[in-house]
């Protein structure tokens, strides 16, 4: 059997990730610094999108961009490096929870 990246990318809601914010998950935004720093999730690290070939998680990672276009490439591009991977679909325009204003 043929394996396939996009039908194996595990992703969740905005909600399930909200719920998971105790659990000091490592999120990584994949927008521009520019967007990042306008509103980010508390915790997560800025890697945009076109450094995502080089870069090396540690662990279980959550990806998220602001409609979950490019953090889905973004975690495909994880997923085939070999890395536990899991898209957050919707993006920032669809999450409610806590946000901040972004350091890089």
């Amino acid at each position: 059997m043929l394996f396939n990246l996009f039908n194996s990318l595990p992703s969740i809601s905005t909600k399930e990730l909200e719920a998971k914010l105790t659990e000091k998950p490592q999120i990584i935004d994949v927008r521009e610094p520019n967007e990042f720093i306008g509103g980010h999730i508390p915790g997560a690290k800025n890697v945009p999108l076109r450094k995502m070939e080089a870069y090396t998680p540690k662990g279980k990672v959550y990806v998220i961009c602001q409609s979950g276009a490019r953090s889905k490439r973004a975690a495909t591009i994880l997923k085939s490096k070999g890395y536990d991977v899991v898209n957050v679909k919707g993006g920032m325009s669809a999450w409610s929870g806590p946000t901040r204003g972004g350091k890089l």
